[in-house]
């Protein structure tokens, strides 16, 4: 079997991520339907644009102290936290990237050896965009996912990533699986940092696959130490494709109290790599392939993407603009409502 390196596997993903980027948006434009409304295409002003750089806390060991590519590898690590440097795509005034237009790059990493409510404290004078990748991520791509996500929901505030040591090979599911539960608990010193901030801005947290299972386990950690005052201090909570157990989701959601109101999930019947993680889990629905009325019983925003044409339509949340767009108002919410 021929192995890709790393760098030819990044490039192929977010090659294939930003065609389909653009594909979206040229559908927009001729004013084609999407989730079932007709839109134009939007350009939002993004803070990440103007001012490229992206705070990040991860768990993956340092490699070379994080000064050198790839920066944080695989193995597991303590928490770590960073600025990373980031060279956005040319925008000509716009936010191109938000419809594929052009790569984000990362310039330089500069790790931060401060406390992590500090730098919590340093974010919040503005709101925080928080995104939690899914599974075969390398911290690149994880980085570059944020800033686009950001840029393309044209996000005010400042955005972090957190970023847990997925070994990013396509037949590592279980050991991702567990090194995602593994960095839970350095998760909720993220979210403890933020209900200890003394600042009054919320933070908004956007989960990919199995990174939800992370931020579900910390919301729920969260809710039992704060109670309901933990919505106080959190926005928007979008869960894009959730690779966890319906059954799991259902009985978790129940222990979320007013937090489960800001939840937003995006699902796709049709979404192949939850097909593939069901049949891994014993043939359990996973809650990103769940039909949209199973999950609105819960009281939750549901949107369905089962309409995108993407072969595998596990990404629709960077790739489809009528979600970037159900994102965008969910934040400017706080949550609560569409």
């Amino acid at each position: 079997m021929i192995r890709q390196r790393p760098s030819a596997v990044l490039a192929s993903r977010r090659s294939v991520l930003r065609a389909l980027g653009a594909s979206t948006a040229a559908a927009a434009l001729g004013g084609c339907a999407s989730l079932g409304a007709s839109e134009t295409a939007q350009f939002y002003s993004s803070r990440i644009a103007a001012n490229p750089t992206l705070l990040a806390a991860t768990t993956r060991k340092p490699v070379s102290g994080g000064r050198t590519k790839p920066w944080y590898g695989a193995e597991r690590g303590a928490l770590s936290l960073a600025r990373v440097r980031l060279t956005a795509p040319s925008t000509e005034g716009f936010s191109f990237s938000s419809i594929g237009q052009g790569d984000w790059s990362i310039q330089r990493v500069e790790p931060v050896r401060g406390q992590l409510g500090d730098l919590i404290a340093e974010a919040q004078e503005r709101s925080i965009l928080v995104y939690i990748h899914g599974f075969r991520n390398t911290f690149e791509e994880a980085a570059l996912d944020a800033a686009q996500l950001s840029d393309g929901v044209g996000f005010s505030g400042d955005t972090m990533v957190f970023s847990w040591p997925s070994k990013a090979g396509l037949f590592d599911y279980v050991s991702d699986r567990e090194s995602a539960m593994w960095s839970r608990d350095a998760f909720e010193r993220v979210l403890d940092a933020v209900m200890l901030s003394p600042t009054r801005s919320r933070m908004h947290l956007v989960a990919h696959s199995m990174g939800t299972m992370i931020t579900l386990e910390g919301l729920r950690q969260l809710y039992a130490r704060y109670g309901d005052a933990a919505a106080d201090k959190i926005g928007a909570i979008v869960f894009a494709s959730p690779d966890i157990d319906i059954d799991i989701f259902s009985s978790s959601i129940e222990r979320l109290g007013p937090l489960a109101r800001r939840i937003t999930i995006v699902t796709a019947t049709n979404d192949r790599a939850l097909a593939l993680s069901r049949r891994l889990a014993g043939g359990i629905t996973r809650v990103g392939a769940a039909e949209k009325a199973q999950l609105e019983r819960l009281g939750l925003n549901v949107i369905d993407a089962s309409d995108g044409w993407g072969i595998v339509n596990h990404d629709s949340f960077l790739t489809n603009a009528g979600v970037r767009k159900v994102i965008r108002r969910a934040i400017e919410g706080g949550g609560i409502s569409l």
